[in-house]
């Protein structure tokens, strides 16, 4: 098994670590009376970001991409930190973090950690990692395809996040403060 076969299985793996943490979330928001908003764009969603893991390996055996160090140390660098992006999101939002949009009534945005600079940061880290993790091992197509397929999907979930978190305490007021959700 390649190092890069193994960090994309490494990559699956927390996603799945990601889904477990969702589940359990999604339990804590409903029993906390929460309300889920656009489950519609849900699973293209999950069938974009397996596609992306799919493509990497696929492209990378099928089209014989090299390693290229020059390119692939840095992409690595920046889907590391994606990845490090991602789990400070998720350990800011503790219990109220999701993969979907679940939003637990009369609780505030939260405005801390990474969400006092960013009011999406996990999006950057899925658009961060869209084109680095693939170009790790020059998987160029799959860097291309995901983050064009990936861009009218975001726009829909950032459409849909932002409708629902307008329903939170003080939304109005708080222009950078965070989701609950992915």
């Amino acid at each position: 098994m390649s190092p890069y076969t193994l960090l994309v299985l490494l990559v699956a793996l927390e996603r799945l670590a990601e889904l477990a943490v969702a589940r359990r979330n999604a339990r804590w928001s409903r029993r906390h009376g929460a309300t889920e908003y656009g489950g519609g764009h849900y699973p293209a969603m999950v069938l974009l970001h397996t596609g992306l893991l799919a493509g990497c390996l696929a492209e990378t055996a099928l089209a014989d991409r090299p390693f290229l160090p020059a390119l692939g140390i840095p992409m690595l660098a920046l889907a590391l930190a994606a990845q490090a992006l991602r789990w400070w999101c998720i350990a800011t939002l503790g219990p109220r973090w999701n993969t979907r949009v679940i939003v637990v009534t009369g609780l505030p945005l939260v405005d801390r950690g990474p969400y006092r600079l960013l009011r999406h940061p996990n999006y950057l880290a899925v658009v961060v990692e869209g084109l680095a993790l693939p170009l790790v091992h020059t998987a160029w197509l799959t860097a291309l395809g995901f983050t064009l397929l990936n861009l009218p999907l975001l726009a829909v979930r950032l459409r849909c996040e932002n409708a629902a978190l307008a329903t939170a305490p003080g939304a109005a007021t708080a222009p950078a403060a965070a989701p609950a959700a992915r």
